[in-house]
């Protein structure tokens, strides 16, 4: 790209006018948009093109989308609503986990990994994409019914085991990681007192001016993520918290509302970006070994969370829904296996065979799911829900 005078605009011009026209492709054959950001980035990336000479720059910016995705899940679940989802779905969570993880590194030693690459490879399995699971919930599942808080209240457990174990890769042992998990309740009553004596007073006395409450809700989310990230935490969940705060307001619907375009814009580099950081040219030596992980998220995860919620007493059909939308690897999966292979923990086998598999997930996941769910991409008009 550096024929371009302007990399930046150049990469903006190309996910964009590039997604455009692969998008209405994928809806003429009736495939999930998703697939088409993430087909996108890997044919611009450098991999195959090059014309994204490097995703690195994309890929630290597309994770903004990430935080505005968690600050406006936050602001639907009012304080008392979430405690309740999460004591509901531990129990469910936890086993889960132990579950995948189990699995997950039996599939890793046939992939003949070490014992540290194999259980790093299984904690990969067992999160769900918090984006894909989201990202093709309906606003309607999403505020009203069982369907979107249990989904919901799974991904926050695991996005918080997550965070441990991305503690544990970066080398901060279990004293880091208590300090965070200490940190996480000085957090939140320092949310709840800025909230209330300094955040809700400005917003009753200047709600009219609409520009200054869109301006002061990106500054609060971003604030708080960060806030959360020195504590040791990750930004995800201070946005998360930062949007719990204000769900009892009367204006978060309003701050929702204004929020969504900016989060989609992320998300969609975001999608691309996961595309652009691929190598196809790993799959020569482990196509099997990562087409047997991704199997194991898209066929056991989903039986295995069905078979948990039927004992915990939800529906057949809630239950198969459910498993459906978890049935991905998630994008703390790749983060994970990129930090660790940073780290030295795992080699590049080990790194590349969680990518592809993860990679693989998130493509057939999406298309499954918009093709049997109601989502708000659907390609059938029966289907598609905002």
């Amino acid at each position: 790209m550096e024929k371009f005078n302007d990399p930046v605009m150049f990469s903006i011009f190309l996910i964009f006018f590039g997604a455009s026209v692969l998008a209405t492709f994928m809806l003429y054959a009736r495939q999930s948009l998703l697939v088409a950001y993430v087909l996108l980035g890997l044919l611009c990336g450098p991999a195959v093109t090059g014309l994204i000479s490097d995703a690195t720059l994309i890929s630290e910016l597309s994770h903004v989308g990430i935080v505005f995705l968690l600050f406006l899940l936050g602001m639907n679940l009012p304080p008392q609503k979430l405690l309740h989802m999460l004591g509901s779905t531990l129990n469910l969570t936890l086993s889960s986990s132990v579950l995948l993880i189990g699995l997950g590194a039996l599939i890793a030693f046939f992939a003949e990994l070490h014992l540290s690459e194999a259980l790093l490879a299984g904690a990969a399995l067992l999160f769900s994409s918090t984006i894909i699971g989201l990202k093709l919930l309906p606003t309607t599942v999403l505020h009203h019914q069982r369907t979107g808080g249990t989904i919901i209240s799974i991904l926050l457990l695991q996005d918080m085991i997550a965070v441990i174990v991305l503690l544990l890769v970066q080398g901060g042992g279990a004293s880091s990681v208590a300090v965070s998990l200490l940190a996480l309740p000085l957090i939140g009553g320092l949310i709840y007192l800025l909230n209330r004596f300094v955040l809700l007073p400005l917003f009753r006395r200047f709600d009219v001016i609409q520009e200054y409450v869109f301006l002061v809700a990106i500054g609060w989310c971003l604030g708080l993520a960060e806030l959360a990230s020195l504590a040791g935490l990750s930004h995800e969940i201070g946005a998360f918290m930062a949007g719990v705060a204000l769900a009892s307001s009367p204006i978060a619907l309003h701050i929702a509302e204004r929020l969504k375009p900016l989060r989609d814009f992320f998300l969609i580099i975001f999608f691309f970006s996961v595309g652009a950081g691929f190598d196809p040219a790993l799959l020569a030596h482990y196509w099997l070994q990562a087409c047997l992980l991704a199997a194991a998220a898209l066929l056991i995860k989903p039986l295995l969370f069905a078979w948990l919620l039927r004992r915990s007493g939800e529906t057949d059909k809630l239950a198969g829904e459910v498993g459906v939308r978890l049935g991905q690897m998630s994008e703390f999966s790749l983060l994970i296996a990129m930090l660790a292979e940073q780290q030295g923990l795992i080699g590049a086998q080990a790194s590349g065979l969680i990518q592809a598999a993860t990679l693989l997930s998130f493509i057939v996941s999406s298309f499954w799911i918009v093709q049997r769910y109601p989502t708000p991409i659907a390609t059938n008009p029966e289907l598609r829900r905002d």
